[in-house]
């Protein structure tokens, strides 16, 4: 797998030009960005990124199918803007899968609601040890949960590994505090073995940009024999707990 320096001047030139195909597709259906600059942000970069690598803007929030070209054209894999965000996700939700193409109505909405919880959003998250335990057993997870949790983590009450599913350069833009290790779903068979060896029976959460990659690898490390993992459903998008750079 290529490995992109994101400092580069091949990368940057290749970002300038995806941020210009991204006014370039709200402009010609009528939508805006996502009012959270992190989420443009990120799926700007993992489009250029998917480009530089296969020649194509594939969606990157989720695996790319296939060695070769021909594999990839065969496998259907998401191109920026999908079938699926123009004809259903859109429409219907307001915003594609990824979060970067909004209706303007949502996009008000959802600035106003941000607005609200940060004035509100004041509320303890306190859980006794058979509340995290039970919590854990849950396959699927919001943000404040595994805010929970890792808080619950911190107290010793429980114990888990919180995995990043994303890319090394999605990691050094910002990744969750707590976090573990990283396994880059385009590495994925390389790498679970070699990060998680002997944690089959451990409990594990895995979290990606959006919740979509890292769910995929959820249900491919149970195929693999891991008996208890959790995926951060929103992804990291939808964790208002606290990040880090690098």
């Amino acid at each position: 797998m290529q490995q992109i320096d994101m400092n580069s001047d091949e990368f940057q030139a290749q970002l300038e030009k995806t941020s210009a195909f991204v006014k370039k597709v709200n402009k010609q259906f009528g939508w805006v960005q996502n009012p959270n600059e992190e989420v443009n942000e990120g799926v700007t970069m993992g489009l250029a990124r998917n480009k530089l690598i296969y020649g194509k803007q594939f969606c990157p929030c989720f695996m790319v199918i296939g060695e070769t070209k021909e594999e990839q054209k065969a496998a259907d894999n998401r191109i920026c803007p999908c079938k699926p965000a123009i004809e259903k996700e859109i429409p219907e939700d307001g915003l594609c899968h990824c979060g970067i193409f909004c209706t303007p109505e949502y996009a008000a909405s959802q600035d106003e609601h941000d607005t609200i919880e940060e004035v509100v959003h004041t509320h303890s998250k306190g859980l006794s040890k058979e509340q995290a335990e039970v919590l854990l057993k849950e396959e699927q997870l919001d943000g404040d949960e595994l805010e929970a949790l890792i808080e619950a983590k911190k107290l010793g009450m429980i114990h888990f590994t919180l995995v990043d599913t994303r890319e090394f350069m999605e990691f050094q833009m910002g990744h969750i505090v707590g976090t573990d290790t990283l396994v880059p779903t385009s590495q994925f068979y390389n790498k679970v073995e070699e990060e998680l060896a002997g944690k089959k029976d451990e409990a594990i959460i895995v979290y990606c940009h959006s919740g979509s990659r890292s769910f995929q690898v959820q249900h491919a490390m149970k195929g693999l024999g891991f008996q208890h993992v959790s995926n951060l459903r929103p992804g990291i998008i939808g964790f208002s707990g606290e990040t880090q750079k690098g």
